[in-house]
Order: C-alpha cells, then structure tokens, then sequence
C-alpha cells in the first residue's frame, strides 16, 4: 500500500509551518513557563524524542489505570477503590506529558532542527493520544450509580476527537492552524483532578456539586460546553475569514467537506455496531472498544496532516474502515454471535500494528525528504526497512 505519494513527497519538501495560538491560558501562563523548562534540556536532545517520551507517558497512564480500574467501576460506591498514590503519579504523569508536548518545539527552534517530520510527528502522535487521556480521566468518575454511562463517555470521546480533527480541517481548507482554546484548559484541569481526588478521594465526587449538579455532570457539561461554546464557533469564524478573505485552499463544497467524510463514517459504523451488537459490546469491553475507535480515529487525522501539510488532496475514505465494516456485518448478519469478543480484539490488534506501520513508514519517508532527497530520488529506494532503520535516527 501506498502511504505516502510523489506528489505529497514534493510538498512536504516545500512546506512552511504556519500557525495561530491565541488562547489566553496558553500565551501568558504556558509559554513562559515552557520557555524557562526548555532551558533545562540539553542541545543534543532530539526534539522528537521528546515528543515521543510524553506520548508514551499518557500511554502509560492508559494501562496503569486499566491495571487498578479494568471495568471503570474502581471509583463506584462499594468497589476497591484506586489508591491515592496512582492519582498522584497519573496527574503529575499527565502534566509533565502535556509540558513535553508544549516544550518540543520550542527545543526544535532552540537547536534550529524544526522540520515538516518533527510537526507531521507532534501531531499525529496527539491523533493518537485523545484516546488515552480522555479514557484515563474517565476512571475518576467512572461508571455506576455515581459514575457516566459508558456509552455516554463513548459519545464525549467523539467529542474530543471531532474537536481534534475539526482544527486540522480548518488547515486544510485555509493553510493555518489554529490552535484549539481546548486542549489547555483541558490539560491543565485534567491533571488538577488527579491531584485533587488524590487528597480528597472519589467519595468527594458523589456529593452534588450544586443543587442536583453531580461532578460527574459538570465533567459531561465542561466537555460539551468547551466544544459547543468555543472550539466549534472558532473554526466557523476562522474558516469564514479565509472565505471573506479569499484565501481559502478549497472552493467546492465537497472539497471543503472531504476530510470530514472518513471520521463520520468511523462514527456512524462504531456507533451502529455498539446497537446492534448481541452480548452489548460496549458494556462488556468499553476499554479495548474506545481503544478501537482512537486508533481508526488517529489513522484518519495522520492521513489529513499529510495532506494538509503537503497541500494535496484528502481522500475521502480511509482503508481502516473497510475491516471494521467487514467485522460490523459478521455481527449484523449473525454468522457467529459467540465470537463477537474475539473479533474486537483481532480488529484492535490488526488496527494498532497497520497504523504503527503507517507511522513507521511514513516517518521514514518524511525522514529521507528532510535529508535533501527528492522525490524521485526516494521512489528508486526498496525495502520499507531501511525507512524504519533511518526512522529511529531522528531519536539519536
């Protein structure tokens, strides 16, 4: 399979980063507080390594918290809770992850190393770790009588994801990218709740926040709200100044609407396999099925950043869905009902291992168009390998 194109190769070797922060949060508390880590590592440090060393870090608060809450019932009434020290690790875990992510560019700029890969890299890493903190933060409510209903959780993971996606439409459709308002607030309020449940426990969580008001309703709120209120009507008005302006990339409507086709179609399989699913799917395997979901998901938002940062046409539909609709008619038509588990986990673990071949090759690729070859140059190269060999050079 084609990851990456000729014609892609040739825009990446002309690309230009081009974006917009104008978040409050972010510009007069955030920077200067990365400014001042960033002085902290050494010059040799590779800017990506550091990006990937705080991916990593929210990947292993993903699987520290399914170790203590498998089900998400830890944080219910009557259950064994998590112990205060997990909280504590996965907030200043989350934190320092969050600091990392804000830090790495600045290190890029700092030992002029700024490149198309070390951008495509950020970003489609933060594709993938939506999943991650949205479902670790899940466990401080969790589900129950004073939890969220995970079918409730799974429609604020789409939330987040189309909040995700919606700020690289917009640079697809006008060549900026904004940078969302959301992320920061969230980041930030996320790890204080770590910290705060681990001082005072989960039990302060059930008592109404006001009136009636739960936390819980207030996390569900927050999230809505934040999408609903600000990130939604900042890409509308962002996008409207490019069409007032003249300066959009697109003209056509379908064009326009073209990366949006693939997230919605993943939304709309997901969601119908979750109502039809015999054994209640996502009651039964919530975790590996969001995990499922944020996967497909991250593979759909790499193929958009390479096309936005190349300047060349989305395709409308993404590879990763054809197995998910193939196992979503096993289960519609009921050939084998008994083994609907066993084709989550096949599909989960097909899904991770093509896209990290996906981010493996891709990487490599881009890799070889930051050392001066061409596109021609690149195409006469054999063997993926040797991609995967020049990849982990960027971690030297």
């Amino acid at each position: 399979m084609e990851y990456v194109t000729a014609e892609q190769l040739a825009g990446f070797s002309k690309y230009k980063y081009s974006a917009v922060d104008s978040n409050p949060l972010s510009l007069y508390v955030m920077h200067p507080f990365w400014n001042t880590i960033v002085k902290i590592f050494p010059t040799w440090l590779a800017p990506n390594l550091i990006t990937f060393s705080g991916f990593l870090l929210l990947v292993f608060n993903f699987f520290l918290m399914a170790y203590f809450d498998p089900d998400f019932y830890a944080s219910a009434p009557d259950h064994q809770h998590v112990p205060n020290g997990v909280w504590v690790v996965v907030g200043l875990l989350n934190f320092i992850a969050y600091t990392l992510d804000g830090v790495d560019g600045k290190q890029a700029r700092r030992t002029n190393s700024s490149t198309p890969l070390g951008e495509l890299f950020d970003h489609g890493l933060d594709s993938w770790a939506c999943v991650y903190f949205v479902v670790t933060v899940y466990s401080t409510f969790g589900r129950g009588s004073t939890g969220v209903s995970v079918f409730v959780l799974y429609l604020l993971l789409w939330v987040v994801l189309f909040s995700f996606i919606l700020s690289h439409w917009e640079k697809y459709n006008t060549g900026i990218l904004f940078l969302p308002w959301g992320y920061d607030i969230s980041q930030v309020t996320i790890s204080i709740v770590y910290i705060v449940t681990a001082i005072v426990g989960v039990e302060a969580w059930y008592a109404p926040f006001l009136f009636n008001f739960l936390y819980r309703d207030l996390f569900t709120t927050m999230i809505i709200a934040c999408a609903l209120t600000v990130t939604l009507p900042m890409s509308l008005y962002n996008f409207y100044k490019a069409y007032k302006n003249n300066t959009l990339k697109h003209h056509s409507v379908y064009e326009i609407m073209l990366p949006l086709v693939s997230p919605v179609l993943l939304f709309a399989l997901c969601t119908t396999w979750i109502f039809v699913s015999p054994m209640d799917i996502l009651e039964v395997h919530p975790r590996l099925f969001y995990f499922m979901v944020g996967t497909a998901f991250a593979n759909i938002s790499c193929q958009l950043i390479v096309c936005q940062m190349s300047s060349t046409r989305c395709q409308p539909l993404n590879w990763m869905l054809l197995p998910i609709a193939l196992v979503l008619f096993v289960v519609v038509s009921g050939f084998a009902p008994s083994i609907e588990t066993l084709l989550l986990y096949l599909l989960t673990a097909f899904l991770t291992l093509a896209h990290i071949h996906y981010g493996v090759v891709v990487v490599g690729v881009t890799w070889h168009v930051g050392i001066g070859l061409n596109a021609q140059e690149l195409l006469l190269l054999k063997g993926r390998e040797r991609f995967a060999l020049k990849w982990w050079c960027q971690f030297t």
